[in-house]
């Protein structure tokens, strides 16, 4: 299965980054660290569509499967990742074609943060989203990290993770 995991963190070196690395290596998915590209916020004059956005999307099409990696900042997807969605707006407008080529593309999300569970309604954003686009949606994976991220700690959860969406 060809897949991407794209990490959305402030650090490409904290809790999330090394959640979302053992999630690359275990899928033998492609990484991408949002840090090192030059995404701009949405510009309704689409001054920016020259930056990395659109080269990932034609990435991410190509896709099998797609994996989003923030951390909860503020019950909520990092600043880092909302950015990147909220340019999805130019795949409705300017890149009609390449938009449609998301449809049906399977989609998940993996988070860290300090709370024990993942934020009632921290899922919700990124199903109504899947639902907009015609993404396929699946079930995300929440590690509490609260002393750090620990492998250990977390290798049961990865694991039903990774069942869970192979299937």
């Amino acid at each position: 299965m060809n897949s991407l995991v794209i990490l959305a963190s402030s650090r490409s070196g904290g809790n999330t980054a090394r959640l979302s690395q053992e999630i690359a290596k275990r899928l033998q998915a492609d990484f991408v660290d949002l840090l090192g590209l030059s995404i701009s916020y949405f510009d309704y004059q689409h001054r920016n569509i020259a930056d990395d956005f659109i080269p990932l999307m034609e990435r991410i099409v190509t896709a099998d499967f797609v994996v989003f990696a923030t951390p909860v900042y503020w019950y909520s997807m990092s600043a880092q990742l909302k950015t990147f969605f909220d340019r999805f707006t130019d795949l409705l407008t300017v890149k009609k074609e390449l938009g449609r080529k998301l449809r049906g593309l399977p989609i998940s999300v993996i988070a860290t943060g300090t709370d024990a569970e993942l934020p009632s309604d921290f899922e919700t954003q990124f199903e109504l989203i899947a639902d907009y686009l015609g993404l396929v949606y699946r079930e995300p994976l929440y590690c509490c990290c609260a002393d750090g991220f620990n492998l250990q700690q977390h290798q049961q959860a990865i694991q039903g993770y990774l069942d869970r969406i192979s299937n």
